[in-house]
């Protein structure tokens, strides 16, 4: 199994790329890729970690060799958010960015799967979509926005608050990864009750928690290493799906368009991507209030990805 990371000397490229070259199964290929002449350096660095994970690192002009075999594609390439700016700001330099990166991963490695980790995700994922129908080789079981650290953000908040174990929390976050597009449901936790109020505040703990972590680096940087955990735990889930294990997370995916055409809920992985979209179930009032009231934005942001292309 090879995987290749795009964006891997930046923020979150690099401890993912840490965190995949401890975790991968043996005998997996990890392949880094960034514009930045380190990248090299990087791989050689990982590649002195005593795991049976072999690390080969690329710059410049070497992304096809990076890409060729890949079987799974995770693009954390872009920039970050800075205090003051919305994932939306990202947009007019990250766009471009996911449109060649795509562009390359079409002609290197038409069959490979794609996690896309660079903001905006309503946006960007989008995008990579339309980049792939142009090319004739679009497969919406091989697409994901990878929304985990939502999920994982709200298993810690829940714990936190509630006392509970995190290893414990099964926490489904579902719609989109940005501000009140991004919908944890809370009221399906197991071994929590809870009053509106709670559930009203913890939301938009969630849904605020990327701003505080850029607010708190003061201008030095956005969620690095907590999206590179999450980004990891996505990756080694698509992994065992690919190997015929079973593995479930929630994605941001094209599905049926119940609510719009992509829309983050929990997904089965499998041999050939998304094995199953699983039910959202059941929602509180307030979650369904939130869900209908969310979704103009979030049709909005992936119009907004499509017609970039177009």
């Amino acid at each position: 199994m090879k995987i290749a990371v795009l964006g891997a000397a930046g923020g979150i490229g690099q401890p993912l790329s840490l965190l995949l070259k401890l975790q991968l199964p043996a005998g997996s290929e990890l392949a880094l890729y960034d514009v930045a002449p380190m990248t090299p350096g990087v791989a050689k660095d990982l590649s002195h970690i005593s795991t049976a994970v072999k690390v080969e690192g690329y710059a410049g002009d070497d992304i096809g060799a990076a890409l060729t075999g890949a079987d799974v594609v995770v693009i954390s390439a872009g920039v970050a958010r800075k205090p003051g700016m919305d994932r939306s700001d990202l947009f007019n330099i990250n766009a471009g960015i996911i449109r060649d990166l795509v562009q390359n991963v079409t002609e290197f490695a038409p069959k490979a799967c794609i996690g896309i980790i660079t903001n905006p995700v309503n946006t960007t994922v989008a995008i990579a979509a339309e980049v792939l129908k142009k090319a004739g080789i679009y497969d919406k079981r091989r697409l994901f926005g990878i929304t985990t650290l939502d999920v994982l953000r709200a298993e810690t908040f829940v714990a936190e608050q509630k006392g509970l174990e995190v290893e414990r929390n099964s926490i489904p976050v579902i719609g989109g990864h940005s501000g009140t597009t991004i919908l944890p449901i809370f009221s399906q936790v197991q071994y929590a009750t809870w009053d509106k109020e709670e559930i009203v505040e913890l939301t938009k703990r969630v849904q605020n928690a990327g701003t505080d972590v850029v607010n708190a680096k003061a201008g030095s940087g956005s969620a690095t290493l907590s999206m590179a955990m999450a980004a990891a735990r996505f990756t080694q889930a698509l992994v065992r799906g690919l190997q015929g294990e079973t593995a479930v997370e929630c994605a941001y995916v094209e599905g049926n368009g119940e609510y719009a055409r992509f829309f983050s809920q929990p997904v089965r992985f499998g041999r050939e991507g998304v094995d199953a979209l699983l039910p959202i179930g059941e929602l509180s009032q307030f979650e369904q209030e939130q869900l209908q009231a969310m979704l103009p934005q979030l049709k909005a942001d992936i119009e907004l990805g499509e017609k970039f292309v177009a």
